[in-house]
């Protein structure tokens, strides 16, 4: 009789490890299959050319698209291309109390919070979630608050380059590198002054007059990742980002005339 059990037991145990092995492979079809369905921005036809210029498509009007000549990314890598600026990345925060906001978030809520001086700005996950980007200044100093949830990367950047200052948005591409962060898709940047595009998965911009140059993280005893609680019981007075916020999107961008500072004291060795 325990021989009987025994072998029951085995065949069920084989079984289950059987079953496990096969949901474990669907589980990475499944995985892959999400990948594979986002739209392959190469396929769409986001890439042409003007002028001899390699361009990638920003948007309906001709002045919206990037030219990204001797760009540093591959094309079959870039998803999506839905056109710059269509996620509501702010320029303009607007900001509300602790007390206010207590009665909006769970002490669980995720938060990007940056201090510097007096001034302690927090930034929900899930306002960031649909933002992405928020331009803001913290303590006089130009700042930006990003959060990008495919690839779970959120940080807290500067914006100013020495005495030049940059606004960025998003550009309407993901970029994924299957050596860089898992193979994670993550947003692709733009700022408005340069029209360069940045991959924050690899710190730097990847393509225009700034190519090369890195994209400047706050230091971190700067600021953190966190939550509510922690927000509400140790900063009374922390400026917390207001929820459903938005802007009237600009139909041309003023570029900067010189940023041959920026090039040459900011740029990432290669």
């Amino acid at each position: 009789m325990k021989k009987i059990i025994l072998l029951i037991l085995t065949i069920l145990s084989i079984g289950c490890k059987e079953q496990t092995k096969k949901e474990e492979a669907k589980s990475e079809d499944s995985k892959e299959n999400v990948k594979i369905k986002r739209p392959i921005a190469f396929e769409n036809g986001k890439f042409f050319e003007i002028d001899g210029k390699k361009m990638l498509y920003g948007g309906e009007n001709e002045n919206e698209h990037f030219d990204i000549t001797n760009y540093l990314l591959k094309d079959e890598q870039f998803h999506y291309g839905i056109g710059r600026e269509k996620f509501p990345a702010l320029l303009k925060p607007e900001f509300i109390t602790v007390a206010e906001a207590s009665k909006v978030w769970a002490d669980s809520t995720r938060f990007l919070l940056a201090q510097s001086g007096n001034e302690v700005k927090a930034y929900s996950v899930k306002d960031l979630t649909r933002h992405e980007i928020v331009n803001d200044v913290l303590d006089g100093q130009p700042i930006m608050a990003a959060y990008c949830i495919l690839a779970d990367l959120g940080a807290i950047y500067e914006r100013n380059y020495g005495d030049k200052e940059l606004t960025f948005a998003l550009s309407g591409y993901t970029y994924y590198d299957e050596n860089v962060w898992n193979g994670l898709d993550g947003f692709v940047f733009w700022d408005r002054e340069t029209e360069s595009l940045w991959w924050p998965l690899i710190g730097k911009a990847v393509s225009g007059p700034l190519k090369n140059v890195k994209l400047i993280e706050m230091d971190k005893d700067k600021w953190r990742d966190t939550n509510w609680k922690n927000i509400r019981e140790n900063y009374p007075k922390a400026k917390v980002l207001k929820s459903g916020q938005d802007f009237e999107r600009p139909t041309e961008w003023k570029k900067m005339e010189d940023i041959t500072s920026i090039v040459e004291n900011f740029s990432v060795q290669q």
